[in-house]
């Protein structure tokens, strides 16, 4: 078997990438991270990385051996970057933006060239649509074998620091290091199809002919109501999104607007399509994502969940992404309105009139029919 080549030292590499790849035995598994310290700390650990892992009953350990961190933004360490990325058979992209693409495209098209023949899976998990396209842009060079994976990241994780509050008794990545990663358990993330994704060795990955789909239903289903709980716990004086579990007004709350406005709409838009856009499955999928936005050992702040509200009150975000979607089905999103009104709210005040002027700043023009209908329901909440 072949090399693993991972580019970017997140929580998103390690709980999902490094750990599918460790569990298949590559020969080699090689981390591509341009933090100084944190690729001293792993090589003075020995190549030992370790994570911690949110379960439905407690937080359990894992550690991954004998991982080589290279920096390549060091002329040596970017030699041989370079050398893994021609023999890598599977690699992955998990960096804060596809704006870092242009960083690390010159010398992967270096290293694919080397070796132009070779197949290769190239996951991209940077949270757009179209990351593999563009990291495929990036490299500009064609290979034959190469292949760029959109993928549909489904699992919750963030990066703690030592001596915070939740991380007591979390492990940090290595022994000295101040930051740790934390993971959900749940481990099945969706990647797009090509020829020959069967051979594929990185565990945890499903294979979709069409993720666009499964895209909308994280960002308009999970990802909006995941920002609903967080608003309403924060409404309420929560610090944790465990706390809105213990609400029945909150959940009951969450529960219609998931089933009966993203849900429905969903189904409709994507019937036939998969299981999941039947009222059985995405029932089924509404109770385990609210059993797990609101998992106590994940230690998930409302403050995280409720970061950037203008960004999610973008026209093709969380928000108004969504009530655009429930619009478009022939629904009303009354509760994500609600949840829409209180954001613009905290962003503009409750003028009206500021309302309107930020949502023209933030949305496409011109302004149209839509535009009128969303900020209409927005205003009534």
């Amino acid at each position: 078997m072949s090399a693993f080549l991972g580019i970017g030292l997140g929580p998103i590499q390690t709980g999902i990438f490094l750990s599918g790849a460790a569990r298949r035995g590559f020969n080699r598994v090689v981390i591509a991270e341009v933090d100084a310290t944190l690729v001293k700390a792993v090589r003075d650990a020995g190549g030992r990385i370790g994570i911690n892992i949110a379960t439905g009953d407690g937080v359990r350990a894992e550690t991954f051996e004998g991982v080589e961190v290279y920096n390549p933004t060091v002329p040596e360490d970017l030699e041989t970057l370079k050398a893994v990325a021609a023999e890598a058979t599977e690699l992955s992209t998990a960096l804060p933006s596809v704006n870092f693409f242009k960083h690390v495209a010159p010398w992967l098209r270096e290293g694919f060239a080397r070796a132009p023949e070779l197949r290769r899976f190239v996951y991209t998990a940077e949270n757009n649509n179209h990351a593999a396209e563009l990291l495929q842009a990036a490299v500009g060079q064609e290979f034959p074998g190469t292949f760029y994976l959109n993928t549909v990241v489904g699992k919750m994780s963030k990066v703690f620091v030592a001596g915070d509050s939740g991380a007591e008794g979390l492990a940090t990545l290595t022994p000295g290091f101040p930051k740790g990663h934390l993971v959900e358990s749940f481990n099945r993330i969706l990647i797009s199809s090509c020829p020959g994704i069967e051979g594929r060795e990185v565990d945890g990955l499903v294979v979709k002919k069409d993720l666009f789909p499964f895209e909308e239903a994280k960002l308009y289903g999970h990802n909006a109501i995941h920002f609903l709980v967080g608003t309403l716990a924060m409404e309420r004086g929560m610090t944790y999104m465990s706390e809105a579990r213990g609400s029945d007004e909150i959940m009951a709350f969450a529960r219609a607007a998931f089933i009966e406005e993203c849900g429905r709409s969903l189904c409709r838009k994507w019937s036939g399509v998969d299981p999941l856009f039947t009222p059985e499955g995405f029932s089924a999928y509404v109770e385990d994502l609210l059993v797990r936005m609101t998992n106590p050992f994940l230690n998930d702040a409302v403050d995280r969940i409720c970061r950037d509200p203008d960004r999610k009150m973008g026209w093709d975000d969380r928000v108004v992404g969504t009530m655009r979607l429930v619009l478009g089905q022939g629904g009303r999103p009354a509760r994500i309105a609600t949840i829409a009104k209180k954001t613009a709210a905290k962003i503009w005040g409750v003028d009206e009139a500021k309302i309107r002027s930020g949502c023209a700043a933030l949305w496409p023009q011109p302004w149209g029919t839509e535009h009128e209908a969303v900020l209409s329901m927005i205003l009534a909440g």
